[in-house]
């Protein structure tokens, strides 16, 4: 296999997993990107990184994207003599928006590009399941990758997803501080009664049909985002997110932690004179920003 000799440029989703109910198997595409320009150069790593982490993020191997690429290029058996990276961000770090899952998904995506051969192989379905491996859980991955509406699991060790269509649109609401993922997820219990759990999975399946209905219903989402496993679980660690919580679904909002949180994702009818951003906004905390997001239909891909 040979290496491209003209840069390639790759867009990535921002993803909003768990929708509620859908613990670690449902994500939603949004129109928020991360992109990055990469080439293959005769020696070296140079990094360059632009928007949300710049002065944060790593300059040498250990950065997400670069890693992520090195394990799809030692998958495709071949490994660059250097690589020059340019990422210019815009999904919050740590913030349940999938910051992470994009970078590994565009680095798997960028690398698979600058293979000669690399565009069909390895498959959306090997891209998926590597993502998921280095990501540790494929809902956001999935949503990142496939864009709308994913249903993501793993069978015989390996990620599976599929996904729909919707039309819904998000008013999210994020705040300043960030909340490491590994926190919230070691916040939860190691069981769950089940009466919690069964009434959990309803909720899950009524979702997904609320969500690809032809003309999605807001109360029927509102209905549909309820759910007993780890919202509330992780309110310590995030207070000012579950009083939010609290005070949109008073409101009839479906609103729901966006992944780990701490951010908030309010799902609407897509039409623009159903999302009321007037409601959402009057209860958005000082220092948190609100923007309507529509849903990314196409997920990573190479421009």
């Amino acid at each position: 296999m040979t290496f491209s000799t003209s840069p390639v440029d790759v867009v990535a989703p921002a993803t909003s997993a768990n929708l509620g109910p859908g613990f670690d198997a449902l994500g939603l595409a949004l129109s928020l990107q991360d992109q990055l320009t990469v080439a293959v150069t005769a020696r070296g790593l140079h990094i360059e990184v632009e928007g949300v982490g710049a002065q944060d993020v790593p300059r040498d191997g250990t950065h997400l994207v670069v890693r992520s690429m090195h394990a799809a290029f030692d998958r495709l058996g071949v490994r660059p003599p250097g690589l020059h990276l340019r990422c210019r961000n815009a999904i919050p770090h740590g913030r349940g928006l999938g910051s992470s899952a994009a970078a590994i998904v565009s680095g798997i995506v960028a690398a698979r590009a600058l293979v000669s051969g690399g565009i069909t192989a390895p498959s959306d379905g090997d891209v998926l399941a590597l993502a998921a491996s280095m990501e540790g859980h494929p809902d956001n991955v999935a949503a990142c990758l496939l864009g709308g509406l994913t249903i993501a699991w793993t069978q015989e060790g390996r990620a599976r997803a599929i996904r729909r269509d919707t039309t819904v649109r998000g008013v999210l609401l994020v705040p300043e501080e960030s909340v490491p993922t590994e926190l919230a997820r070691a916040m939860l219990p190691p069981t769950v009664p089940h009466g919690a759990a069964a009434a959990t999975a309803g909720r899950a399946a009524l979702l997904v049909a609320a969500m690809t209905a032809p003309e999605p219903n807001r109360e029927l989402l509102f209905a549909a985002t309820q759910e007993w496993l780890h919202q509330e679980q992780r309110r310590s660690a995030m207070p000012v997110t579950w009083s939010l919580l609290e005070l949109l679904r008073a409101d009839g909002l479906p609103a729901v932690v966006s992944g780990a949180g701490p951010s908030v994702l309010v799902l609407l009818p897509g039409r623009p004179d159903s999302v009321p951003v007037a409601d959402v906004r009057r209860w958005t905390p000082r220092g948190w920003t609100c923007q309507v997001l529509d849903v990314d239909v196409r997920g990573a891909r190479v421009l």
